[in-house]
C-alpha cells in the first residue's frame, strides 16, 4: 500500500456521533465537498473504513497532490 488517496467529504457531519466527527477532523475534512490527499497507509485505511458512508474515495497518482 503506497501512493496516495483522494478523499472527499460527501455528506455532512451534522447529527453524526462525536467519534465520527473526530475522525473526519483528523483527516482534515471539515466541510462538505472538501477534498484532501492522504497517504495510503493502514491507519488512513482504518479511518476511511470507520466513516466510509460519509466519503468518496479515489485512487490518486503518486505525484499529484
Amino acid at each position: 500500500m503506497s501512493g496516495s488517496i483522494k478523499v472527499t467529504l460527501a455528506k455532512s457531519m451534522i447529527g453524526r456521533p462525536e467519534k465520527h466527527r473526530k475522525v473526519l477532523r483528523a483527516m482534515g475534512l471539515t466541510k462538505v465537498n472538501r477534498t484532501v490527499c492522504l497517504q495510503d497507509t493502514p491507519t488512513v485505511q482504518g479511518m476511511i473504513r470507520k466513516v466510509s458512508h460519509l466519503l468518496r474515495v479515489e485512487e490518486s497518482a503518486d505525484g499529484s497532490e
